[in-house]
């Protein structure tokens, strides 16, 4: 049952939002401080004589896509700048990995955008899209087109019925840089059936807005979006759909445009008083009540969606970047908040969404990176996934060096790999369904690597 306003307070779980910076905590309770990597977890990473990705001793990387170099199954290349990425089982051991590919605006604009596929193109004048990389048991691969015609594909979801939910970062309307349809929608793409993709429809009961993440709640059947815009700051959305709908393979289809309530925030802290932006969190345990309040005009036909509120009447995110649902929540990522807490600026949070208490719990906080030229200095927290042998791994998306880390149950930070190649972020980071290999994705140009290795469970100390 969820909390109202006034039990919460009284409980006297919520801590007050002051505190001392640059902490990091990790799901489940742990804390640590942001710097301590090198020596712990899987040992310090050592240099890539190949320049590509640093690993620790024991690991090795694979590359199976990358732009302009590999091609696809109609013998394109594959697309440039990959981004958010799921793995599925497929039959006869194979492994299916959805991959997301972030280009903005007109096709020209790219050396290698994602290909015209027949009949599974939205607009053809959109660079972006996805696609489908079978991993089989021999190591073999083979690409193909997912969806395309689509723009800015960021960090997208998996859904428990085993399609991915590809987000579009972008909401370009039709005429504008070049675009023929409006944009700023969410596309589900079946990995196991082609034919299931075809003639892509949007799913505009989600809403339109610049998104970057979705989860679904497989008890409730509610989804949660982030929104990775600035000025004002984007939100954290719940969508709860309309009675008696089922969730399963195609049925987001069959959703009429206004289907269900798409809601955003607005949090409280112990006290009662509003929180007007997440980023003002400055202690790991920090939990706030939240409230839902809906969206007036989901599709923004007018006014951009998060516009449709005034600042003391919903609760906003710095960056609101990747989520990950697993411990009967959702993960979600705020990134950068110098500007919003001056007194005790950071470089990043993971919270935590409990909707059996309606909550959100401060998880992770990353203090400002001061050197982020460092090997281990960590800033700026977008993709995330929960590890199967505990804790999280983040993907780095931030100043200088850049990082795929992980952080135990304990509370200690380690490093899984470096950027050795250039100063990309990575993306797309997932485990295989059966946890021996980490997907992970550079950014720039686009690279998709398997990591395998003595993967276990970091002894606590």
């Amino acid at each position: 049952m969820s909390l109202t306003r006034r039990e919460f307070a009284a409980t006297g779980t919520a801590l007050a939002l002051t505190g001392s910076v640059g902490a990091l905590a990790t799901a489940p309770g742990a804390v640590a401080a942001p710097r301590e990597t090198g020596g712990r977890g899987y040992g310090p990473l050592l240099d890539d004589p190949a320049g590509l990705l640093a690993l620790p001793a024991g690991f090795s990387y694979r590359v199976l896509t990358h732009a302009g170099v590999t091609r696809l199954d109609t013998g394109e290349f594959t697309p440039d700048r990959h981004d958010g990425t799921a793995a599925f089982p497929g039959p006869r051991g194979v492994t299916l990995l959805v991959n997301n590919h972030e280009l903005k605006g007109p096709r020209a604009r790219w050396a290698n955008p994602v290909p015209l596929a027949d009949g599974l193109v939205y607009d053809p004048a959109a660079a972006g899209g996805c696609t489908v990389v079978e991993v089989r048991r021999d190591g073999r691969t083979a690409e193909w087109v997912g969806i395309a015609g689509t723009s800015t594909n960021c960090a997208g979801g998996a859904t428990p019925w085993g399609t991915w939910l590809t987000c579009e970062e972008n909401s370009d309307r039709a005429g504008e840089n070049g675009m023929t349809r409006d944009h700023g929608y969410v596309f589900e793409v079946d990995p196991c059936d082609r034919r299931a993709n075809r003639d892509p429809r949007p799913v505009k009961a989600f809403g339109r807005f610049d998104h970057e993440a979705v989860v679904i709640d497989p008890r409730r059947g509610h989804a949660y979006l982030t929104e990775d815009a600035s000025g004002p700051n984007g939100l954290f959305y719940r969508w709860v759909p309309p009675h008696g709908f089922r969730h399963g393979r195609g049925r987001l289809r069959t959703l009429a445009d206004d289907a269900g309530v798409l809601q955003a925030p607005r949090c409280f802290d112990s006290g009662g008083r509003f929180v007007d932006d997440l980023s003002r969190a400055t202690r790991t345990g920090t939990v706030l009540g939240v409230d839902w309040v809906d969206v007036p005009d989901r599709d923004a036909s007018a006014v951009p969606v998060r516009e449709q509120f005034g600042d003391d009447a919903v609760t906003r995110g710095r960056k609101l970047e990747g989520m990950w649902w697993a411990d009967g929540g959702a993960y979600l990522v705020s990134s950068y908040a110098r500007a919003e807490s001056p007194g005790t600026p950071h470089d990043g949070q993971v919270w935590f969404y409990d909707p059996r208490r309606r909550t959100l719990t401060l998880k992770v906080l990353l203090g400002v990176n001061a050197d982020p030229g460092a090997d281990g200095a960590l800033d700026g927290p977008d993709n995330i996934t929960v590890s199967p042998y505990g804790g999280l791994v983040i993907a780095e998306d931030g100043a200088g060096v850049q990082h795929l880390f992980g952080a135990t149950d304990s509370g200690r930070t380690y490093p899984i790999a470096r950027n050795d190649l250039n100063d990309s972020e990575f993306a797309g980071v997932v485990f295989s369904p059966d946890g021996g290999t980490l997907y992970a994705c550079i950014q720039r140009p686009g690279i998709l690597l398997a990591v395998t290795g003595p993967w276990h469970r970091a002894p606590r100390r």
